[in-house]
């Protein structure tokens, strides 16, 4: 019997077409790649576009990664290029290790 794995829901804000915005969503798609393969969502969210999503959230800075599930909800904000902050940051990294034990 294989072992249920958590599903992560992750929010990333970002406003258009910024350098930081694509080089957040660049580096986060490759963490969740590499290290999350088929166990996360991801949902982009232009505060341009969707100023009321960003209000709603307590968005104050972007880019910003939101982990909404599992809880409790994190958040960092930057360009998310040190991968080791992003996973502590969103208390992943411990999780990850937790289950390597």
């Amino acid at each position: 019997m294989t072992p249920i794995r958590k599903a992560y829901v992750l929010k990333l804000y970002v406003a258009g077409n910024t350098i930081n915005s694509v080089k957040a969503l660049k580096t986060l798609n490759d963490i969740l790649e590499k290290d999350f393969q088929g166990i996360y969502t991801l949902k982009v969210i232009d505060v341009l576009k969707n100023p009321q999503l960003a209000e709603e959230d307590k968005i104050l800075a972007t880019p910003t990664l939101a982990k909404v599930l599992p809880p409790p909800l994190r958040k960092i904000i930057g360009d998310l290029s040190n991968r080791e902050k992003v996973l502590v940051g969103l208390d992943l990294l411990y999780e990850e290790l937790q289950e390597n034990d």
